[in-house]
């Protein structure tokens, strides 16, 4: 098994964040442009959110069947193929002139992504250590919120400057560019059993899976952070260019720089875990995020910014929690088991965008507090539940 501090640990962690760095890169390059595409396609902001909603939604689909087929023919390769197909589907997004051929594009592209992210965390929890597997899993999740911050930077600023056809081709280069990388580092899988059963013994580990509430509760927590999370930033980047404030898309982008927040307390959120409950971590995070969340009700950009960070700071520490918990709970198909969290989290990740942004459009700023507060709402009620859970599937009484 790989250990923390070895030569093979420092490979594969590397060549796992570039690959997470990679694909959120490509998830979000279009998410600044939001506003942007609405203006050349004349289309709703709830109309051009379907250029974020259609990758996140594709990606959930899809993260199952790959899941799946790499019970069969291995995580490495698995990922490698997702890697590789994200420069030919991104050059294909060019062909595509309004906007239901660009969101089936994006879908697209989706699809792709939801390979690596299927079973990345699979990879590490068969092939490194216990103690080695949480740190991993938070410096992966660190590269996600790094990826995100970059792709979206890019799309914002290429984009206001040169168009976005020009920052889809600089994103399929990069892309070709990091998966060759990634193939020379990822070392080979060396204690991954094939399972050669039946497309129906797969679909009962699903079922299994699901009717596990220690599991469920902890993949539905995924899903609800997520969705306030992203499309808080989304909705903010409607408010950013609309007036009195009139940002300019590229400089609006910058508002995901507060993702650094996040990088941060998901590196913290493995040594928490070590020492401390993770569902108490989840409450923790939780409320970060609820207070951010009015804190960037200010009238004021400074506010937001502070605000938004702490949303991001709350949201990546109990992102990070409730990824490592189920990776750690599920007993068979790890990989499996950790698809369906990111199933509930992408797909939380796309609908949510359709409600707040719906939130926005009906009262602004303080319609999407009170849909907020719902949803933070609905975790809390969560985190209950999985303590509940825990407890009686260990035969103790209640404790965070």
């Amino acid at each position: 098994m790989i250990d923390i501090k070895t030569p093979a640990y420092r490979r594969a962690s590397l060549a796992l964040a570039l690959g997470s760095f990679l694909v959120f890169c490509n998830l979000y390059l279009f998410q600044p442009m939001l506003p942007l595409m609405a203006n050349e396609f004349s289309a709703s902001a709830t109309q051009a959110n379907w250029l974020l909603a259609a990758g996140t939604l594709a990606l959930a689909i899809m993260l199952v069947p790959w899941a799946v087929g790499s019970e069969i023919i291995g995580r490495r390769k698995v990922m490698l193929m997702s890697l590789f197909l994200l420069p030919v589907v991104g050059l294909l997004m060019l062909f595509a002139d309004n906007l239901l051929m660009l969101s089936l594009a994006r879908a697209g592209m989706g699809a792709a992504l939801a390979g690596f992210a299927a079973v990345a965390v699979a990879y590490m929890a068969e092939e490194f250590t216990p103690r080695a597997l949480m740190v991993a899993v938070g410096s992966y999740i660190s590269a996600n919120s790094l990826g995100g911050i970059v792709g979206r930077l890019a799309g914002g600023f290429i984009a206001d400057t040169w168009g976005w056809k020009v920052a889809v081709i600089a994103m399929a280069v990069f892309s070709l560019v990091v998966a060759l990388i990634v193939l020379r580092l990822l070392p080979p899988q060396q204690h991954f059993v094939a399972q050669k059963s039946q497309l129906r013994g797969h679909m009962r580990s699903v079922i299994q899976h699901l009717r596990q509430p220690v599991l469920w509760y902890a993949m539905l927590i995924g899903g609800v952070n997520f969705a306030l999370f992203v499309n808080l930033y989304s909705v903010m980047g409607f408010r950013l260019v609309a007036e009195p404030y009139s940002v300019p898309v590229s400089w609006a982008s910058m508002i995901f720089l507060c993702y650094l927040s996040g990088t941060l307390t998901a590196k913290f959120s493995g040594k928490w875990s070590q020492t401390h409950s993770p569902v108490t971590g989840m409450f923790i995070g939780t409320t970060v995020s609820v207070v951010g969340m009015w804190v960037a009700a200010a009238d004021n950009i400074p506010a937001m910014m502070a605000g938004l960070m702490l949303i991001s700071s709350g949201a990546f520490f109990t992102h990070s929690l409730a990824y490592g918990w189920v990776s750690q709970k599920a007993t068979t198909a790890k990989a499996t088991a950790t698809a369906l969290y990111l199933v509930h989290y992408y797909a939380g990740g796309s609908l949510g965008g359709f409600y707040l942004i719906a939130c926005w459009q009906y009262g602004a700023w303080p319609a999407v507090l009170a849909g907020g507060c719902v949803l933070y709402g609905l975790i809390y009620c969560l985190c209950f539940r999985l303590i509940k859970e825990k407890a009686a599937v260990e035969g103790v009484q209640p404790a965070a």
